[in-house]
């Protein structure tokens, strides 16, 4: 799907094929697939097990490497990076969001939102400075000393989202942030997710649910290793603000 757009696209991978052994086969993970993400972008990816969705958000977040093909981030080509350097983007650049929120559970939401600060080097101070702004961002800014045992499954999944948020990433990877969540409470994280993208992040995710998947403006549908749908489509939220009077 072409992208209308100017400048580059922060995502750009082209011709990625992922293969593993499995015993005296060859299993393709992924088969060839090209895809572009523009900057601001809100992108769903679906699919059955297996078909592909899991090992590509796993190259996009520079945690694998593609067998072959081209992967960009940013203008940045990833690919060839050794381990360290893909670190260092993914500390700098990516911010993950995942179903079981991946908590600390004898840690504060404060000092777990100030993980990603610690490894990047970030100063004492500024670590609980930035790590306070971000769970303002997210509403929990009252919550900051619970720990995560005090706090509800939604209240975790947005400590979770502001620990990815506190490095000011460009880009959000969600893998079913809302598989462990109530209806009402998965839409309050979809709802954030909406909003963090209307001010200017990049988020792709990947979801069982088509009610989830209907909050993006794009989704992808994978099977066997390959993207065979990919349709631009109206926000939920948005559909609904126009249909309201």
């Amino acid at each position: 799907m072409a992208m209308n757009s100017s400048s580059a696209p922060l995502i750009d991978a082209r011709d990625l094929v992922k293969t593993y052994a499995m015993g005296d086969q060859e299993v393709h993970a992924l088969d060839g697939v090209s895809l572009q993400i523009e900057k601001g972008g809100f992108v769903a990816i679906m699919g059955a097990s297996g078909s592909g969705k899991s090992t590509l958000m796993n190259i996009l977040g520079c945690l694998d490497r593609p067998t072959s093909g081209h992967y960009s981030l940013a203008g940045e080509a990833v690919e060839s990076l050794d381990g360290d350097a893909l670190a260092r983007v993914r500390n700098r650049r990516i911010g993950f969001v995942f179903q079981q929120f991946n908590l600390l559970p004898r840690t504060s939401a404060q000092e777990n939102v100030e993980l990603p600060m610690v490894y990047a080097g970030v100063s004492t101070a500024e670590r609980h400075r930035r790590a306070l702004l971000a769970l303002d961002r997210v509403g929990l800014g009252a919550r900051a000393g619970h720990t995560p045992a005090e706090l509800s499954g939604g209240q975790q999944q947005r400590v979770a989202i502001a620990r990815a948020l506190v490095n000011e990433p460009q880009l959000i990877l969600a893998d079913e942030p809302t598989g462990a969540l109530d209806t009402r409470t998965s839409e309050d994280i979809m709802r954030l997710l909406a909003d963090l993208n209307d001010q200017g992040i990049t988020v792709v995710l990947v979801t069982h649910e088509p009610d989830i998947a209907a909050w993006a403006r794009r989704r992808l549908v994978f099977r066997d290793g390959r993207i065979v749908e990919d349709v631009a489509q109206t926000p939920v939220r948005h559909a609904t603000e126009e249909a309201a009077p």
